[in-house]
């Protein structure tokens, strides 16, 4: 008996690797990375501070892996989340954005 895993990488914007494996039971994220060929492709990977999961949950490399799993291999970010949003709000300016678009005449608050 074999479970299905799929490992998913994106190295870049809009450039998805997804693998699917066959693994044996019991088998860790460990295994299912090499088994990918994902690391001998993409050395940056293979780096302590890379962050793993397993559905979107934060997974370590022993954790055991069920079947139809979604192991994925995360980048770091390139741009705080805070700072972009402040800088695309600067450039879409105050009336474009938001709370702050036009309403029609009438209207509620907020809506």
């Amino acid at each position: 008996m074999r479970i299905q895993v799929t490992v998913v990488y994106s190295p870049v914007a809009r450039d998805v690797r997804e693998v699917v494996l066959n693994l044996a039971p019991n088998s860790t994220v460990l295994d299912a990375l090499q088994a990918s060929g994902l690391l001998t492709l993409f050395p940056a990977i293979d780096q302590p501070a890379t962050i793993l999961g397993v559905w979107g949950r934060r997974a370590s490399l022993d954790q055991t892996l069920r079947e139809n799993d979604r192991v994925e291999i995360y980048r770091p970010l390139t741009v705080d989340p805070k700072v972009a949003r402040r800088e695309r709000f600067a450039k879409q300016g105050a009336r474009t954005a938001g709370l702050f678009v036009k309403k029609r005449a009438g209207a509620k608050a907020g809506y």
